[in-house]
């Protein structure tokens, strides 16, 4: 077989292809399975702030009682419970339905967790510090069971 020959043969021109575009392929798939790790820890994060929220507005009930049932939402939810941060809104009087409207006490709770990309992390590494991180944050706030506040 002389040289020309072997140039127009299309032997194994698959395989280099296949070589090139499956990294790329690769990391696709991988940044599309870690998003949807990251929706599932935002949704697990945003029903943990309202379970938080729930305990917060019912009386009889202190902060400790509200980072517990955060703290236990999130380990139910697969998530390490010590690692997130729940803050207290303050209680305030909201007015419904403009001047004259009923006037009803509402409090939230913000909860912060922070999520390391694990799979495309240390590739978006290369191109910035801050893509391996994400910091979720959610806000619950719901209408105070006691008293309500002066409008």
């Amino acid at each position: 077989m002389n040289w020309r020959q072997r140039w127009s043969c299309d032997k194994g021109a698959e395989l280099v292809e296949f070589a090139l575009i499956f990294p790329l392929l690769l990391l696709t798939v991988m940044g599309i399975i870690d998003t949807g790790f990251l929706f599932q820890r935002y949704e697990v994060l945003t029903n943990a702030a309202r379970e938080g929220a729930r305990i917060a507005v019912l009386p009889g009930y202190a902060q400790s009682d509200v980072q517990a049932r955060v703290d236990e939402y999130l380990t139910a939810g697969g998530l390490v419970a010590g690692s997130a941060t729940v803050s207290f809104l303050p209680t305030q009087a909201v007015n419904v339905g403009g001047p004259g409207g009923v006037c009803m006490t509402v409090t939230g709770v913000t909860v912060t967790y922070p999520h390391n990309f694990t799979f495309v992390g240390p590739i978006l590494g290369f191109f910035g510090q801050n893509l391996t991180s994400a910091t979720l944050t959610s806000t619950a706030r719901m209408r105070y069971e006691g008293a309500a506040l002066a409008c």
